[in-house]
């Protein structure tokens, strides 16, 4: 049976290939969940070990040794934009684990003006209505240890659900893959997401299409396609853990964040591009944290057409007691230049405290 699932994982691409991919789906999936990731440019790749990893890289999920719950609440966009996720992991058993998670992407309350003016040419207030544009995951995630005892092996099997009010809903499935090696107080972690690529079928409202395909002439004249297909991406990540006295350990991490596609990346081509990140984490006795870290670096055209390098850091801060875990960060989306950052807020609760 596992060797028909790999085949089956393996060749899904290739029954895809005569489809149009894009470069840039569902990207609300690459926001990140979890003050703490955050905190350090998602640089947690190879070290992940909790209810998180279940989005991160979901080999780590065997790093959990009772029922753990996380929850994030996130804003975007001076409040316009809401992010939030939930997650639930346990373990099955000494050498397994299973997660699930769900996140929301919204904004809400947009104003839609498409009936504002009558057939009569007259404008009335009393048309307009609201509606919402939100973007949902649902995550089912498994891991184990492999043959050897440091290798952990996870996949994450995922819903996409999108939805723009009366407009346009999509459904969308697809798998993440990772893997974690340790040895020593090295680690490693390779996630790939989309590994199948993932496909969002689209159904659109042709009554609502019809009422704004000639707002502009000659545009929005036909409807647009309905079927998208993800490219994959992959994460390499490579960590060491130091101790810093008897009370203090850091961990310092870096991720390599690679899409088949050329981007605005430091290093970009046209089948490849990388973003590399950088993160570190500081601990005392495992009870308080400090995070910072450093990503997304791209190259931003200038209205002179020079190109410039730009790069976003990031900060956290982590308290831990009786099982629970109170994280804070300070990003942003992952825009660069004037995007206002925001303060994100998670909590993580660890069951096996309670037990003793």
């Amino acid at each position: 049976m596992k060797h028909k699932i790999l085949f089956f994982l393996l060749l899904t691409p290739l029954f895809l290939s005569a489809q149009a991919f894009r470069s840039y789906s569902n990207e609300f999936l690459t926001i990140g969940v979890d003050a703490a990731g955050l905190g350090m440019s998602k640089s947690i790749v190879a070290t992940t070990n909790d209810v998180n990893s279940i989005y991160w890289n979901p080999a780590g999920l065997v790093g959990i040794e009772d029922y753990q719950g996380s929850l994030m609440h996130a804003s975007y966009f001076a409040g316009i934009a809401n992010y939030n996720h939930a997650a639930f992991a346990m373990p099955i058993d000494s050498q397994s684990a299973f997660g699930v998670s769900i996140i929301r992407f919204g904004v809400d309350d947009i104003l839609n003006t498409t009936e504002l003016i009558d057939s009569n040419g007259n404008i009335d207030f009393n048309r307009i209505s609201l509606f919402s544009s939100a973007d949902y995951a649902f995550n089912i995630a498994y891991a184990r240890n492999l043959l050897f005892k440091d290798v952990k092996f996870g996949v994450n099997a995922k819903i996409v659900r999108r939805i723009i009010g009366d407009f346009a809903s999509s459904w969308g499935f697809g798998f993440d893959a990772g893997i974690q090696f340790e040895r020593n107080s090295w680690k490693f972690g390779l996630m790939a997401r989309d590994i199948t690529t993932t496909f969002n079928s689209w159904a659109i409202n042709e009554d609502e299409f019809n009422k704004i395909k000639d707002a502009i002439p000659g545009q929005n004249q036909e409807l647009p396609e309905t079927t998208e297909i993800t490219k994959p991406k992959l994460q390499l990540g490579v960590a060491k853990i130091w101790r810093v006295g008897r009370r203090f350990n850091l961990l310092t991490e870096v991720n390599a964040n690679m899409r088949f596609t050329k981007t605005n990346d430091i290093f970009s081509s046209d089948a490849l591009s990388i973003d590399p990140a950088m993160g570190f984490q500081l601990d005392f006795d495992e009870l308080v944290y400090l995070r910072a870290g450093v990503g997304n670096f791209q190259y931003i055209t200038e209205f002179d057409n020079t190109k410039s390098l730009s790069l976003q850091p990031n900060f956290g801060l982590g308290f831990k007691y009786n099982g629970i875990k109170v994280d804070y960060a300070l990003t942003n989306i992952g825009s660069v230049g004037n995007a206002l950052y925001s303060n994100i807020f998670s909590i993580t609760v660890d069951y096996s405290f309670f037990r003793h």
